[in-house]
């Protein structure tokens, strides 16, 4: 399979690309690399490979979730730059 210039204009074109000549011919050249690349996978005999989702096994790194207890009102607000009624008191935005 190969792409052909006329694709790679008709790509930029609908991704909003203003491409050079050059540029066209650049990527027309890479794309058909890859796809070349592609096809040569393809031949190979990959009866009896197990697929595979990830190239790495996956392994749970997250603590286990447990129930604490969370800071009390006073230490939450110990570092706040301001405080009203209780709350963090932060600058208006609108």
């Amino acid at each position: 399979m190969k792409i052909t210039e006329q694709e790679v204009e008709h790509v930029a074109l609908m991704s909003r690309l203003d491409l050079t000549a050059d540029e066209k011919a650049t990527y027309t050249q890479s794309l058909n690399a890859i796809l070349d690349y592609l096809d040569m996978l393809n031949k190979l005999d990959t009866t009896g490979v197990e697929p595979a989702a990830h190239v790495l096994p996956l392994k749970n790194v997250y603590r286990e979730d447990k129930l604490q207890p969370g800071l009390d009102k006073e230490q939450a607000l110990a570092n706040a730059p301001e405080e009203e009624a209780g709350a963090f008191k932060v600058p208006r935005i609108v």
